[in-house]
């Protein structure tokens, strides 16, 4: 209620505003406890994310996979080891490929979120595993064990090598011109 209040106050904003603020605050806070202490990636769960991106003159596109259970991982750091790696110059394409990253998981995250109430709706009183199917994020969320038994290797097949490889060009202005002009006939 005192947030709402001062919220009404700094935003000069009627009084009548402070009953609907401070419901929408109550309803949200009931909606959280209602998930609270489910997992919401129980398991290891893996994402492949996509880059495809052009920043000025450097052309990005790569896909990796992405550990939602590890909020160790950085995107900002990784864009700075993928740049450091490619040997790439420009200090705007380090903070691009980090918003494309966020803005991947963001989605997963909401689409996640989204599932999880409507199987909670719909399976009433089932809790855990049953929540989160293992692919369920628009076919992107990976099961480990589905490609890696206790036997196997994290480390890929040769012939994978070329589908996890970034690739990096460096155009010229008159490439990033075409490629403009193409894009602009594209989106028409």
């Amino acid at each position: 209620m005192v947030f709402a209040r001062r919220t009404v106050r700094d935003l000069k904003l009627p009084i009548a505003f402070i009953t609907q603020i401070s419901q929408s605050i109550q309803s949200q806070l009931n909606e959280f406890r209602a998930l609270e202490g489910q997992d919401m990636f129980p398991g290891d769960k893996m994402v492949l994310i996509k880059l495809d991106l052009r920043v000025n003159n450097t052309l990005i596109r790569d896909q990796f996979l992405w550990d939602l259970n590890n909020f160790e991982s950085d995107p900002e750091e990784f864009a700075k080891t993928l740049c450091k790696d490619m040997n790439i110059k420009d200090p705007e394409v380090g903070p691009a490929v980090a918003v494309a990253i966020r803005e991947q998981l963001y989605e997963i995250t909401v689409q996640s979120v989204a599932s999880a109430k409507e199987v909670r709706v719909s399976k009433k009183g089932r809790r855990g595993s049953d929540l989160f199917p293992a692919c369920k994020v628009g076919g992107t969320t990976v099961d480990l064990m589905k490609y890696f038994s206790y036997k196997s290797s994290v480390v890929r097949k040769r012939r994978e090598w070329d589908v996890y490889e970034p690739v990096v060009d460096h155009l010229t202005q008159e490439e990033v011109e075409a490629l403009e002009t193409r894009q602009k006939k594209a989106a028409r």
